[in-house]
């Protein structure tokens, strides 16, 4: 078995919409998708909002990371911002998580970002251990805010 990760192209756009709705339904978040395979593609491919690294055993996708930049407004530096990292359920414990985001790093250090981020679920224990094993910290002092809906439309009009 041989592992690859590669950048994804417009090709991929629905692979990329098969693996959200995947790690929805891991998630149990599957009611919170309303992205479309169109909405992604111009996210993805024309306005070029975010990127997507799909990884391949034997040159099946069995995986994807999803990532963009944000910054550091005290560094003054772009930082690297991973949304979401998924592999197929028959496919964990291979390494492939790890390799999606030791390939991530190596693109936050070659950009010289200063960072880079994630969230996690809390009830996803195995996650937070794996996370923690590699070196990353936990931001317990930081409260993610969220506007969305109706908040959101009411302030930002």
């Amino acid at each position: 078995m041989s592992f690859s990760i590669r950048e994804a192209t417009p090709t991929d756009n629905q692979l990329i919409f098969d693996f959200i709705n995947e790690l929805a339904h891991y998630e149990k978040l599957s009611n919170d998708v309303t992205a479309t395979p169109e909405i992604l593609y111009e996210s993805l491919f024309v306005k070029k909002q975010a990127e997507v690294l799909i990884g391949e055993e034997d040159g099946k996708a069995v995986g994807f990371a999803l990532f963009f930049h944000n910054f550091s407004t005290f560094k003054g530096r772009a930082c690297l911002y991973l949304e979401d990292v998924f592999i197929r359920p028959e496919q964990r414990g291979k390494g492939y998580g790890k390799a999606l985001l030791k390939k991530m790093a190596s693109i936050a250090v070659e950009r010289k970002c200063d960072r880079f981020d994630w969230a996690v679920l809390n009830w996803n224990k195995p996650s937070i251990e794996f996370y923690k094993s590699i070196g990353a910290e936990p931001m317990d002092e930081w409260t993610v805010f969220r506007l969305t809906g109706e908040a959101l439309n009411k302030l930002g009009s």
